[in-house]
Order: C-alpha cells, then sequence, then structure tokens
C-alpha cells in the first residue's frame, strides 16, 4: 500500500468534521504541517465538506491549499480563493417548502441555505439547534419566513438544507421524503444530528469528479477520507479511501483503510507514514 499511494495519489479529498478536524473543530499544528509538505511536493488538497466556503475558509487558509474545493456535500464546486462557483446544484424550492411544513408538523428544526449574495441562511424559528449549529460551523442562522425567502426575485431553489433533530427521527423524515419525491432528491446525514436534503445527484463524490477533471487527473489518482454517511459517495470515486476509527461503521466497512481517529490526527499520521 505505502508504495502505490505514494507513487500513485496526486490529491487528497479531505472532509473536514470528525476526520481532519479534531473533536473541539481545531485542525492542528501537526495536520496542517503535513498538508503543506503534501502541497509543496505538488499534491493537490481538495476540501470536500458539508459546510460553506466561509466556514471552511479558515481551514482552507491555515493549509494554505487553493483551486476548487466541495462545498455543501457537492452542491457547490468554488475555485479559491477567488471564491468563482465552478458548479453548482440547486434543490427545488417545492422540496424545501414541503420540509418547512414537515419540521412545523413534527415540532422540528429546520433550516436552508438560499443563493443570495452573501448567502442567507434561513430557518423560521431561532431554537436551541440554530445555537448548536452557529457554535459548530460559525455560521448564524437568521430567523425569518423560509417560504418567502424561496419565493423571492431571482432565487430558483436552495443549495442545500437540513434538520437538525435526533438521529431516532432521520430514517422517518427520510421515508417519507423519498415516498413523496423519491429519485429527485438526495437525503444524507452528515452528523450525527445533521439531515441534509440536496439536489438528486449533488455529492461529494460528483463533486470531487469535478474537481479532479479540473486538474485533469482521474478517481484512481485520488485518496478520499471521511467518517460520515456523506462521504461514502467520494469513496466510490477515490482510487483509495481511509476512515478514522471514529467513523460510522458502515464508512469504516466501506474504506480501503482505518486509520487513527481524528483525535489523534489520523489523517496526519497516515500522510507521515505513507508519503516519503
Amino acid at each position: 500500500m505505502p508504495e502505490f499511494f505514494a507513487e500513485t495519489i496526486k490529491a487528497l479529498a479531505l472532509d473536514l468534521d470528525g476526520t481532519l478536524l479534531r473533536p473541539d473543530n481545531s485542525l492542528s499544528e501537526r495536520a496542517i504541517q503535513t498538508l503543506k509538505t503534501c502541497l509543496n511536493r505538488g499534491m493537490k488538497v481538495i476540501l470536500c465538506t458539508g459546510r460553506s466556503a466561509e466556514s471552511s475558509e479558515q481551514y482552507r487558509q491555515a493549509i494554505g491549499a487553493e483551486g476548487p474545493m466541495v462545498y455543501f456535500n457537492g452542491a457547490e464546486v468554488v475555485d479559491m480563493p477567488s471564491g468563482k462557483v465552478l458548479n453548482a446544484g440547486l434543490l427545488d424550492p417545492a422540496v424545501a417548502d414541503y420540509c418547512a411544513d414537515l419540521a412545523r408538523r413534527r415540532g422540528l428544526y429546520y433550516q436552508a441555505y438560499i443563493p443570495q449574495s452573501p448567502t442567507l441562511l434561513i430557518t423560521e424559528t431561532y431554537a436551541p439547534e440554530a445555537e448548536i449549529y452557529r457554535r459548530h460551523t460559525g455560521i448564524r442562522p437568521v430567523a425569518g419566513n423560509l417560504k418567502d425567502a424561496l419565493r423571492s426575485p431571482g432565487v430558483s431553489g436552495c443549495i442545500k438544507s437540513m434538520f437538525i433533530t435526533d438521529p431516532s427521527l432521520h430514517e422517518g423524515i427520510r421515508a417519507e421524503l423519498l415516498e413523496r419525491f423519491g429519485d429527485s432528491i438526495y437525503v444524507v446525514r452528515s452528523s450525527p444530528t445533521f439531515l441534509e436534503i440536496l439536489r438528486s445527484g449533488v455529492s461529494k463524490g460528483e463533486g470531487l469528479k469535478y474537481a479532479l477533471a479540473y486538474y485533469g487527473l482521474k478517481g484512481a489518482q485520488a485518496a478520499a477520507f471521511g467518517d460520515e454517511e456523506n462521504d461514502l459517495p467520494m469513496f466510490a470515486v477515490a482510487g483509495f479511501s481511509a476512515a478514522p476509527i471514529n467513523a460510522k461503521e458502515q464508512v469504516r466497512l466501506a474504506a480501503k483503510r482505518v486509520i487513527g481517529s481524528n483525535a489523534e490526527d489520523g489523517v496526519a499520521s497516515f500522510l507521515e507514514r505513507n508519503l516519503h
């Protein structure tokens, strides 16, 4: 494996939360220096995250990575640091509208990213879940009428939306949405309490394909690192995949290698051992 990795891999596709970042959402100096070494060797570092560009920017800057980054679970591929959106896929506003009704009906927390300038994250009630999200990402949801926001001039959909709720409720929400909208949507868990709804065809895997094509690289030349259900599509694209020991079981089983936990700088440790 070390020989294959060092000779073949030209790009690193990195999930942030639960993978590259420590449990306190910090990026260690060890990880920063290891990834800078990769960049100096000519490797491409591609952040592939459910976060927005704004929420990810401190980490990108610390690493010094540039070029196409995959944000919002693939709903946007953005050239950084220019901020130019290279590829995007918007969720039909009718889906977000239905989700807002579902949230009201079941007493759930729901929010959606609206593609304005700057991007608007809106929720109908600033509940405790909104504060949890703000602490986690640095992005503060704005309380307002979500349905009106979706009907604003120039808005043709939302970038992504999410329920933040107890994991035991996820499958029921997923089942209701898939029964109504079928294969026109992609429903995926991005953290233990985050259930995201995106347009069908949007995923980290599709975003990674676009980013690699930008560089003229193939999937076999990429290594993907991730810990959650939303990372599985990029595992399917990449020639090599690794999951930290703290990853969900289905993700560990899908990965070609299980590495140290995010608390132990598992990604940096693996790269240090395999890129000599």
